[in-house]
């Protein structure tokens, strides 16, 4: 079967108008695990979108992904068809990276989805960084969407946010259907908010960009010194550590720092490497001068003794 710039097949013949023949749910998903189970068994690992219920989203950044996909007219007739492939656990795989998204889908047969995205422009980037400044405390705020309604306004905008434009976005499909957006690439493309639910960092690599950025200097000493200002000393405050690791904290706060366990991991390493060293050089001097004795002593040989009479 050709695959056409277009992503159609036309190898079904006149019985099905150029068409795939209805397969099943059911079939579906014999055919989807079969296809799994070969690419593993090839070393090829797989990484399903797997929903639970009718939720695709539930977290900020993957409601937000979702939200922005269908606000945009361009995408609205093929969404619905796609939210239903993707509950279905139609999207056997799908894989996020810098500026592109793959994903199969299970239909008629196993299609192939590559979605481009555009990075963010650099301009756009620059200014999303200044308008958090200061009012992202830490990444794992960022990571899950404990922002500002401010914050939250600036990643989300649909001109100058985080989030991909349909001009930014191209696609292809290897399905039959010929239409700008097939149900496998929506399918895919609810798969991603999905993903975004328990990776949301994959957002910022899709877009090419380091959400670390977003954290400013001014947030990170402050959250450092517990809100004391930048003459402090630099170490996490008991009452954030309280509310980051969700554990109780003994009000008492020992004076001197422990050692950085890395470094005496470090150093243990460096002395067993030396001891072992000097065991290794004096196991073979000794072993040499054994050997020099033994052979001084084999040339020299046993002393005569002397002849009676004399």
């Amino acid at each position: 079967m050709a695959y056409s710039s277009r992503g159609r097949y036309s190898s079904y013949g006149s019985g099905y108008g150029g068409w795939a023949p209805y397969v099943s749910v059911a079939e579906r998903r014999q055919k989807a695990l079969a296809h799994v189970k070969s690419l593993n068994k090839k070393g090829q690992p797989t990484l399903p979108v797997s929903i639970k219920g009718r939720t695709i989203a539930a977290t900020f950044w993957g409601k937000s992904w979702c939200v922005n996909l269908e606000s945009y007219r361009d995408f609205e007739n093929r969404l619905e068809r796609g939210r239903r492939y993707v509950r279905n656990g139609s999207v056997i795989d799908l894989k996020i990276l810098p500026g592109k998204i793959t994903s199969l889908v299970s239909g008629s047969s196993i299609y192939k989805i590559e979605i481009d995205i555009k990075p963010l422009a650099q301009k756009l980037w620059l200014e999303v960084q200044k308008n958090c400044t200061g009012e992202v405390l830490s990444v794992l705020d960022l990571l899950q969407g404990k922002l500002s309604d401010h914050v939250m306004k600036v990643v989300t905008s649909q001109e100058t946010g985080l989030f991909p434009k349909p001009k930014e976005i191209s696609f292809k499909c290897s399905c039959p259907d010929s239409a700008s957006m097939c149900k496998h690439i929506a399918a895919t493309l609810y798969g991603v908010g999905h993903r975004l639910d328990t990776s949301p960092e994959l957002l910022f690599t899709l877009r090419k960009v380091d959400h670390h950025q977003l954290i400013s200097k001014v947030a990170k000493v402050s959250v450092l010194t517990g809100g004391k200002g930048t003459t402090a000393r630099k170490t996490v405050a008991p009452s954030n550590l309280s509310q980051v690791f969700d554990i109780e904290m003994d009000d008492e706060v020992p004076k001197a720092e422990p050692p950085d366990p890395v470094a005496i991991k470090m150093l243990k390493k460096i002395a067993a490497n030396m001891k072992a060293a000097t065991k290794k050089a004096t196991k073979k001097a000794t072993k040499k001068a054994t050997k020099t004795r033994k052979v001084t002593k084999a040339k020299v040989g046993p002393k005569k003794a002397p002849k009676p009479g004399r």
